[in-house]
């Protein structure tokens, strides 16, 4: 394995970041980061600097891998501490619930009354105007130009979709209706199934099914299960090799730092005797 190691600057003085870059294995490129402290004492995480560090020093900007402060965090954290002082700087909310006294020409202050109840009174509820709300037309057009950036601020690949899902409505492009279906998954309990209607391809702002994602009607055969099914273990079977590969680089690194105390001791025996 090798080792480069240098001072963080994003760190108090004394500071030091280490990068260890594996040579064999399954993950042989792949290069883990630690952080030792003016002492010495090493840190794996980011969630062991913060303890160790506590109120000495803001971390939630910062990045464990590169040993920067992203600028994006900072900015968002200065907006919303600035936003939660001016939001207690505001005054509270009158929270009396007493009723009202009126305010008329009489020496005595005479109470308003109250009625909460008559005979006469009906109150209609529709229990299915409760329960479903209504929705926007094409809202999931808002979802378009959205996109989702890792740690280190890179743009993260979109999935592709099969071929049999097919965008419908104005202006409907992969990303948004992947957006869509995705959305529908999280939100919604009825089955996926598109729009059943032929005339939403002619009039979409009549016959759309606001329930549904912006696509056609698909039906998912027993192929596409399997496909998926053979998809999801192969992925499964990587990660597993990933993760052994992972552990063991970790074994032999944690078997390599403790011969080398060893190695000096048995140097200064050597020393004494001679």
């Amino acid at each position: 394995m090798e080792k480069k190691r240098w001072d963080c600057s994003a760190l108090p003085k004394g500071w030091k970041m280490e990068e260890v870059t594996r040579k064999s294995g399954l993950s042989a490129g792949k290069s883990d980061v630690y952080y030792f402290s003016p002492s010495g004492k090493k840190f794996r995480s980011k969630p062991q600097l913060a303890r160790y560090l506590g109120n000495q020093m803001d971390l939630s900007s910062f990045d464990f891998r590169t040993g920067k402060m992203l600028m994006s965090k900072l900015n968002k954290n200065r907006q919303r501490l600035r936003y939660d002082n001016n939001s207690q700087n505001k005054g509270k909310p009158d929270l009396n619930t007493s009723l009202p006294v009126r305010q008329t020409a009489s020496i005595f202050k005479q109470p308003v009354t109250k009625v909460t109840n008559h005979p006469s009174n009906k109150v209609k509820t529709d229990p299915q105007k409760a329960v479903d709300q209504p929705r926007q037309l094409f809202w999931e057009k808002k979802l378009s130009g959205l996109n989702a950036y890792d740690v280190a601020e890179e743009l993260v690949k979109t999935m592709e979709l099969p071929k049999g899902l097919q965008g419908v409505g104005p202006g409907c492009t992969d990303k948004t209706l992947l957006s869509a279906i995705a959305s529908a998954l999280h939100t919604s309990a009825a089955p996926i199934t598109g729009q059943l209607s032929a005339a939403v391809e002619k009039n979409p702002g009549v016959w759309l099914n606001t329930t549904q994602p912006l696509c056609k009607a698909f039906i998912v055969t027993d192929e596409d299960i399997r496909k998926q099914e053979e998809l999801v273990y192969s992925v499964r079977k990587r990660l597993e090799e990933a993760l052994m590969a992972d552990m063991l680089a970790h074994v032999e690194e944690a078997a390599s730092d403790g011969e080398a105390p060893k190695e000096e001791g048995s140097a200064s025996e050597d020393a004494e005797a001679v």
